[in-house]
């Protein structure tokens, strides 16, 4: 049984994650990239994959993902979220393995716009008395 491609969108901070997920070996391609390549840290490396390990799924499905905008945390937790959601519309029952550890919740911290007057969102300029 040929499955068709799974088609999710994950986000985080700027950065936002198109994920085609299909039945595979595990490969994960970024970009036209291999996640290696686009992700040289191992940390990185884990947090995409993250959904598959705790899932069980290491080398059931490919992974073709779009990644635009923000850093690159933002953009390995934006592709860990599009890889959860698109497991989860695959086998709704994979849900509950994720939902502990948080995998199925947009992250929805931003960064707070600066403010006129100081330096930073929150910091000030140096207080003078006189």
């Amino acid at each position: 049984m040929a499955m068709e491609v799974t088609n999710t969108t994950g986000r985080r901070k700027a950065a936002i994650a198109r994920v085609y997920l299909s039945e595979g070996t595990g490969v994960i391609t970024i970009n036209k990239k291999p996640l290696e390549v686009y992700f040289p840290s191992k940390v990185l490396q884990y947090i995409v994959k993250q959904a598959f390990l705790l899932s069980g799924n290491d080398s059931k499905f490919d992974v073709k993902a779009t990644l635009v905008g923000g850093g690159i945390t933002g953009q390995a937790e934006a592709l860990r979220l599009g890889i959860s959601r698109a497991l989860v519309e695959v086998n709704p029952e994979i849900r509950a393995m994720l939902k502990p550890f948080g995998l199925m919740t947009r992250d929805p911290r931003e960064v707070e716009r600066k403010k006129p007057g100081q330096p930073k969102a929150r910091k000030r300029f140096q207080f003078s008395k006189r």
